[in-house]
């Protein structure tokens, strides 16, 4: 093994850290903070000709104010099956059609609701970080494999010591990212 191996084992990791950084921050958006998100509905399907279609697909989603989201789909026959699928998404959310388009009005966060997202947002925080951890640990195994067939031991331990680096930079970023969901949800 030689130190191309390594430096690739780098690039692979960092890439896996950015990738788990992205990952987490989609999962985030997708949490309440009270305010009207077209996020919110990311990830929901309906039922279009037979085949479940992501309702981006089927409708143009937007918040037409802080509280209120609202649903206009391409074809007024979809007004039905985004309904259902709003309700079958069991999202708590009530849509209201009007027969060109759905709003949605949020209701405000309890307390209590609150400090579940937040613990919610804290738990991906800790996925994402144990995602960090099972990446490092991949580094230093290529590290300590190229040590013992012939890599130079001090430039191992320097590897060694930029891996740490690497982790200790990309958890930060988590908790940052975490902190700020914090506050947007604990903002009234």
């Amino acid at each position: 093994m030689d130190s191309g191996e390594v430096d690739m084992s780098f690039e692979i990791g960092k890439e896996a850290m950015d990738s788990a950084l992205e990952h987490l921050s989609h999962e985030l958006t997708k949490i309440r903070t009270g305010k009207a998100s077209p996020a919110m509905l990311s990830g929901l399907l309906v039922e279009y000709y037979g085949s479940p279609t992501p309702l981006t697909q089927v409708a143009n989603v937007g918040a037409s104010d802080a509280r209120t989201l609202t649903i206009q789909p391409w074809e007024k026959s979809m007004l039905g099956p985004i309904e259902q699928a709003i309700f079958a998404a069991n999202l708590g959310l009530t849509p209201m059609n009007d027969g060109e388009i759905i709003r949605i009005n949020i209701p405000p966060l309890t307390e209590e609701r609150r400090h579940n997202l937040v613990k919610q947002a804290k738990h991906l925080g800790e996925e994402g970080k144990i995602s960090l951890r099972n990446t490092r640990h991949k580094i230093m195994d290529t590290i300590k494999k190229a040590v013992k067939d012939g890599y130079p031991e001090d430039m191992g331990k320097r590897k060694e010591e930029a891996a740490d680096k690497l982790t200790h930079k990309y958890y930060d970023k988590i908790d940052k990212l975490i902190e700020a969901k914090e506050e947007d949800i604990m903002t009234v």
